[in-house]
């Protein structure tokens, strides 16, 4: 039976889930806007998993985003729950986490990476076998739609908008609803170098590592060649990662978590029944 727990020990209050079971333990981090919820569909048989608001989202504290600092509200799990060198699961910006624990932690026994290798919204050069100009105006409208989408997170939602996000990322702050996490926090994340582009890091990582990506356009750019060019790029800069990185395609988009829930844990539980013990 779950059993959820706040870390009030810390810089600032940590939410967390523990799932219980026997075992090895697994940290399970979700992606930028989401919630330790994210986890409830994966069924890790024979493992101790447990999942964490990250600082910013859920019911956890705020506080400035700052990589080093969010790997410390990662350590304070760890310690509270005596999990000692857990494998680590990242889903988009978790997996980036993923790969910034494992350099950290030179003992971490194996970590999984959930396409999160780099921002949809990135350098030119990461779109290979593009028309220049089509890929130019394209970049130009995908960051009008992510700066609108930031902007927006800044004020009240609508009622009508509510439920575009899970209960546990709305807060109520003088009889307005505001969804989590907050401009400020998203402007930090969006324009770091580890969230541009994570494929260099990963190439430093000493454990065993699993990396899954998308076959699928996410939601909302379905059809367009940018996201298809977007895939190349991932593709030609994932062809000659150290032997220690698995690569894995699965036909989902980047929401494959909540997508295909069954089909990522035979994924996780096949590769660290071989590789973290």
């Amino acid at each position: 039976m779950p059993h959820d727990v706040i870390i009030s020990d810390h810089e600032i209050p940590l939410a967390v889930r523990d799932f219980g079971g026997d075992g090895e333990p697994v940290l399970l981090l979700h992606g930028l806007g989401g919630t330790l919820e994210a986890w409830d569909r994966l069924e890790l048989q024979g493992r101790r998993a447990v999942a964490m608001d990250l600082r910013g989202h859920g019911l956890s504290g705020d506080g400035p985003w700052e990589w080093e600092r969010v790997l410390d509200d990662v350590e304070a799990v760890v310690k509270h729950f005596g999990l000692d060198a857990p494998a680590v699961v990242g889903q988009s910006l978790g997996g980036m986490l993923a790969v910034l624990w494992a350099r950290r932690h030179p003992e971490c026994p194996a970590i999984v990476n959930l396409d999160g290798l780099r921002s949809a919204e990135n350098d030119p050069g990461n779109y290979p076998g593009m028309d220049p100009a089509a890929r130019d105006e394209e970049l130009a409208r995908l960051k009008a739609v992510f700066d609108a989408q930031a902007a927006a997170m800044g004020g009240p939602l609508p009622a009508e908008a509510r439920g575009m996000f899970p209960a546990r990322a709305l807060v109520e702050r003088d009889g307005e609803t505001y969804a989590r996490p907050g401009p400020e926090l998203l402007e930090a994340v969006r324009y770091a170098p580890e969230f541009r582009d994570t494929i260099p890091l990963l190439r430093q990582v000493g454990c065993a590592a699993l990396v899954v990506i998308p076959t699928r356009d996410p939601a909302g750019f379905s059809g367009g060649e940018l996201m298809a060019a977007f895939r190349r790029g991932i593709r030609r800069d994932l062809a000659d990662v150290p032997s220690n990185i698995r690569v894995e395609e699965l036909d989902a988009s980047h929401n494959m978590l909540a997508e295909r829930p069954d089909a990522i844990a035979a994924l996780v539980t096949e590769f660290l029944a071989g590789n973290a013990s």
